[in-house]
């Protein structure tokens, strides 16, 4: 399965024509990505067929969250099921760096059925404890991550230790994949789930279009 992050209805039209699975819409990529508009939700939900999972985090200042913070975050979760979006993708810690399990409670309540995916706030916790942990949440569908911090080239044991302890969760592995090492990634973890960003658009810039050529030739690799 391959997710491509979009970030307009262009992205997406493009990411759902060069054959990826899913897309991730968030709005700036720079900041790791922030929950977008509802108008432009709406808009790429009604634009394509492939599933459309939503970034769940209205500021970038870091994955610890007040009690105003939850409560935002559970009207956007409510206006994005009411959208018709496939899921979300959030995450949240507490101060010492452990889940926020909660919290997590209770914005899982509010998303009912859908897609859950707990983002790369895990790669700032201990991975293999914190597995333990998400697999008591059956809501949750996917785990986004490298593994931990540094390059993901040198966090295959924990990858690999992440993808057998994991239950039903799918390990969707992102962050610093690119054409140079997703074959060796491949390879090393039999992961089956990948995620990609900058590596997709034109000169790899967070600001530029998603480059139709780069896509489907990374389409073809995960698909092998």
């Amino acid at each position: 399965m391959l997710e491509i992050i979009g970030m307009t209805v262009e992205d997406a039209k493009m990411i759902e024509y060069c054959g990826a699975d899913r897309i991730e819409l968030v709005s700036a990529l720079t900041e790791g990505g922030v929950t977008p508009s509802f108008g432009l939700i709406e808009a790429v939900v009604n634009s394509v067929e492939i599933p459309v999972n939503i970034m769940i985090r209205h500021h970038a200042n870091s994955f610890v969250y007040s009690n105003e913070d939850i409560n935002i975050m559970l009207k956007d979760i409510d206006i994005v099921k009411n959208i018709g979006a496939n899921g979300v993708v959030l995450g949240l810690l507490d101060n010492y760096n452990n889940i926020d399990e909660n919290n997590l409670k209770l914005l899982l309540r509010e998303c009912g059925n859908l897609d859950v995916t707990f983002h790369k706030a895990i790669d700032d916790t201990d991975c293999i404890k914190s597995i333990d942990t998400l697999n008591n949440h059956s809501q949750i569908t996917n785990i986004l991550t490298s593994g931990g911090k540094g390059n993901i080239l040198n966090n295959i044991d924990i990858i690999k230790e992440m993808i057998y302890k994991s239950n039903n969760i799918n390990i969707l592995l992102g962050g610093g994949l690119n054409f140079n090492n997703i074959n060796e990634i491949k390879e090393k973890t039999n992961a089956k789930d990948y995620h990609f960003g900058t590596a997709v658009r034109v000169d790899k810039n967070p600001f530029g279009k998603i480059d139709e050529v780069k896509l489907k030739e990374l389409v073809k690799i995960i698909k092998i």
